[in-house]
């Protein structure tokens, strides 16, 4: 008899046990891939427009568009990343304007033409921790980055001086090189359906700068304004939507 009440003791445990954590709410949030598209703003030196800044990069707002999605590992807490490319442009008739005239005055030679060809395209290949926090159907999403920001293609300028009726050619080149970027991102989801979701993100991304190479070398000692390393930095604005796995 007092084993048939303490078995049946043990029963009711469990069972009250089990009722209990089948009640306990489950807001942690489920893994997820989602497809981004929107506007990448160019930031500090890479925006500026000024023939005195080495640094200054010219770049344009442009298009990004990409993948980013996070595994979850641990509750909300997990592994982001974002693989985006980007469009900043290239340079403008005032911008190439610009530069030959700052060209012509540091140069003092009789004239000076500066033409300009290619665009800003790179890939940033970002991630890092994840946190996401709950309220209803809407999704917080904080993570800080690290990763590569990889070039495509740098404006290209072809800098053609004259001095006493003799021409001479300098080209900062087009650069496909890569460099490590760091940053941020923060975004607003909501669960509009079992499985799918909406949001915006804003993604900050900043690097040092990819290397940049001038042909012919001779004219880093001769120029003022000589590009050695170009600093990117950037803020996306996205729109995206994600399924869940």
């Amino acid at each position: 008899m007092k084993k048939t009440l303490t078995l049946i003791s043990i029963i009711t445990l469990i069972s009250f046990y089990a009722k209990a954590q089948d009640s306990e709410p489950k807001e942690y949030v489920k893994s997820y891939i989602a497809l981004i598209g929107g506007l990448s703003n160019p930031l500090g030196n890479f925006s500026k427009k000024t023939y005195s800044n080495n640094q200054a990069g010219f770049a344009n707002r442009g298009a990004t568009f990409g993948l980013e999605g996070t595994v979850y590992f641990y509750k909300n807490l997990g592994f982001g990343a974002i693989i985006s490319f980007q469009d900043q442009g290239e340079l403008t008739t005032p911008d190439v304007q610009l530069l030959a005239d700052g060209y012509n005055n540091a140069l003092k030679v009789n004239s000076t033409l500066v033409q300009g060809v290619n665009r800003y395209h790179n890939l940033n290949f970002m991630g890092g921790p994840q946190y996401s926090f709950t309220y209803h159907k809407f999704i917080l999403d904080i993570r800080a980055d690290a990763g590569i920001i990889k070039s495509s293609s740098t404006p290209e300028l072809t800098i053609i001086y004259t001095v006493n009726n003799t021409s001479q050619t300098v080209v900062q080149n087009s650069s496909k090189g890569s460099a490590f970027a760091y940053g941020a991102k923060a975004g607003l989801r909501w669960e509009f359906a079992d499985g799918w979701d909406i949001g915006v993100r804003f993604n900050y991304v900043k690097s040092d700068g990819i290397n940049i190479s001038t042909t012919p070398a001779s004219a880093l000692q001769s120029f003022d304004r000589i590009v050695t390393k170009q600093p990117i930095s950037e803020l996306q604005s996205t729109f995206g939507i994600g399924v869940h796995f």
